[in-house]
């Protein structure tokens, strides 16, 4: 049974043409099943992915949040900013105007298209919905869900008691204090148990170029964002109600970032940094931001490269007299709280480029580069094929940032360093202030499901976000070609995202693009990844990629068939002839595999311009 959404596997003009000959049938605008199946059997099994399609910024509440789906008699209930009601067939999907402060959470729910990404009423709220006087998503929960929503509270908090707190700490926010008492009644009917220790709470300023943009507070059961002024133009969302914002989400650190921090707490997380990607500094007392260095680019790498490689003068982390090896000179960094905190699971040291072509670490000092070193265990060759790709890049004319490849002292394998390109130029660069998103951020997704999503998903994210939607649209459709055609399959979510601009002053963004190429390489040339695929599916598939895929994308995206034709003859083309041609900087040491891994990339890339051609 086949669910088809314009936009996201099926495009406009095939969808009215296989209606018109009946072979679909149309439920509502973008929303369309084939004729021969039960229709109404559709419907219901795909009944969270339709509401989510029609509804994006609601979550589903009520019945619906414990069930992760419709109830037996087919109401589907959500919550957002109105009420209203919707029925498609034996469904009715029922809007109820969500709570000023909400408590959502994160889940899963998979259907036959696959699993899908929902927010639901976080237990908390489920327990004081189910106690809203004269409502309808009320009377959905029975007394056995609340019974069990009750004890899985007691067992969350410690005891009855402390459950109690907790809601009640909710039902203040929202003002349902005759909703609070009775959740407080059913809680307190429990057996008590052992009282697990308070949390204290914490509040953090976020600034954006040095300008307050709310406070983002921890009252030991969730996150709240508060804006400073309601007009303000800030890249933070509170789209996740109870969680911290996906835009500060995405800033924090993972991988092997967060190995050397030691912590997963969110709150640990934040108090051990101040200063983030994006222009972005969080401090738990305002009077901190006067210590902090801005980034602006003093130093150009274009000015200290040669042919691709770094010319000025390496001042960073090395081997030394340190036993325990080059990475660990770098987790010392990541110690101390002066250093600016990167996400990626690659290690990565943020590094200052001076006027004076000196490459220091960024440790009190602007954060304006990013160093990539060589990894270990076969994957000595990183920095080399990621320049690679980043030279490729550039001669498809997509934007790249500068880049070069960095001769590092005591017979360490080269580096790969890379200018930031969402920072200002100077200090008195001020008309412009820069903020990259990537996209975990802006589907609301967490980090640790970057590779859960489709190049569809990203096309219609990204039409409703682009000031030039189309021009932004073929772009990520040739981006896509391109991680295939060089075999990168670690082009996901936090590999993706769009730089915004705005101007001091104005509240909205004078432009929203696709960011310019960043942690692209060619993933099969390391050890277990001879078989890796695409991060992101696209026409379902994340391998053995045809043209016919491509263009079947095209149209699903919106982009015309002529056109995506024509972009892929002269990218294959021209892509075939760069890799041939394309030389690596002449350096005193490759590496142990710099120079294998680089012949065999260019083998895989001829050998797949050539099929797709």
């Amino acid at each position: 049974m086949a669910l088809y959404l314009i936009g996201l596997n099926l495009d406009s003009p095939t969808a009215h043409y296989r209606a018109e000959r009946g072979y679909l049938v149309q439920l509502l605008r973008g929303i369309y099943v084939d004729a021969t199946d039960d229709v109404d059997a559709v419907v219901l099994q795909h009944a969270v992915r339709i509401a989510k399609y029609l509804y994006p910024n609601t979550y589903l509440s009520a019945a619906s949040a414990i069930l992760l789906g419709p109830t037996a008699d087919g109401r589907l209930f959500l919550s957002g900013r109105r009420k209203q009601r919707t029925r498609i067939r034996t469904l009715e999907i029922i809007q109820n105007q969500a709570p000023a402060y909400p408590s959502v959470a994160p889940t899963l729910v998979k259907d036959s298209l696959g699993e899908i990404s929902v927010d639901v009423s976080a237990i908390r709220q489920s327990l004081l919905e189910a106690f809203r006087r004269r409502s309808e998503q009320s009377a959905s929960i029975d007394p056995a869900m609340k019974q069990a929503l009750v004890e899985r509270l007691v067992s969350e908090y410690g005891s009855p008691s402390k459950a109690a707190d907790a809601v009640w700490a909710l039902a203040r926010e929202n003002q349902w204090y005759r909703e609070g008492e009775e959740a407080e009644q059913w809680l307190l009917r429990q057996p008590p148990i052992v009282v697990s220790n308070a949390e204290t709470g914490i509040t953090f300023h976020i600034t954006w170029h040095g300008v307050p943009l709310g406070r983002l507070r921890n009252d030991g059961f969730e996150w709240r964002w508060l804006l400073e002024k309601v007009d303000l133009i800030s890249p933070v969302r509170d789209t996740v109600p109870g969680q911290l914002p996906p835009f500060i989400s995405s800033l924090l650190p993972e991988g092997w970032t967060e190995e050397v921090l030691q912590t997963d707490d969110e709150r640990e997380v934040l108090l051990g940094g101040r200063r983030y990607l994006s222009n972005i500094a969080i401090v738990d007392d305002l009077a901190k931001l006067a210590s902090l260095p801005v980034d602006v680019l003093d130093g150009r790498l274009a000015r200290w490269m040669q042919e691709g490689r770094f010319v000025g003068a390496y001042a960073g982390p090395g081997r030394g007299h340190i036993a325990k090896g080059f990475e660990w000179a770098v987790a010392e960094l990541y110690r101390d709280r002066d250093t600016p905190r990167l996400s990626g699971v690659q290690i990565k040291a943020p590094m200052y480029l001076n006027a004076l072509g000196q490459l220091l670490d960024a440790r009190g000092r602007p954060f304006t580069h990013i160093l990539k070193p060589a990894g270990a265990a076969g994957f000595e060759a990183t920095p080399i094929v990621e320049w690679t790709a980043l030279e490729l890049a550039k001669r498809m004319e997509f934007v790249v940032p500068a880049h070069a490849l960095v001769e590092m002292p005591e017979q360490l394998p080269p580096a790969l360093v890379v200018e930031r390109f969402d920072i200002r130029c100077g200090l008195e660069d001020n008309q412009q202030l820069y903020c990259q998103e990537d996209f975990c951020s802006l589907l609301n997704i967490s980090s640790a499901k970057k590779y859960g999503s489709t190049i569809e998903q990203v096309a219609k994210t990204l039409r409703s976000v682009s000031t030039e939607p189309e021009a932004d649209l073929l772009l990520l459709w040739r981006r896509a070609l391109f991680a295939w055609l060089i075999a990168d399959g670690d082009m996901h979510l936090k590999n993706l995202a769009v730089l915004r601009i705005a101007v001091p002053g104005e509240r909205s963004f004078l432009s929203v693009r696709l960011a310019p190429v960043y942690d692209t390489l060619t993933t099969r040339v390391f050890p277990g990844m001879a078989q890796d695929r695409m991060a992101l599916k696209l026409n379902g598939k994340n391998d053995r990629l045809q043209a016919s895929d491509f263009l079947t994308l095209a149209r699903t995206i919106g982009i015309k068939v002529s056109t995506a034709e024509q972009a892929l003859a002269q990218m294959t083309s021209k892509l075939a002839s760069a890799v041939r041609d394309i030389c690596l900087p002449a350096l005193a040491y490759y590496g142990p595999q710099g120079l294998e891994k680089f012949t065999q990339l260019q083998q895989i890339v001829e050998t797949r311009c050539k099929k797709m051609a």
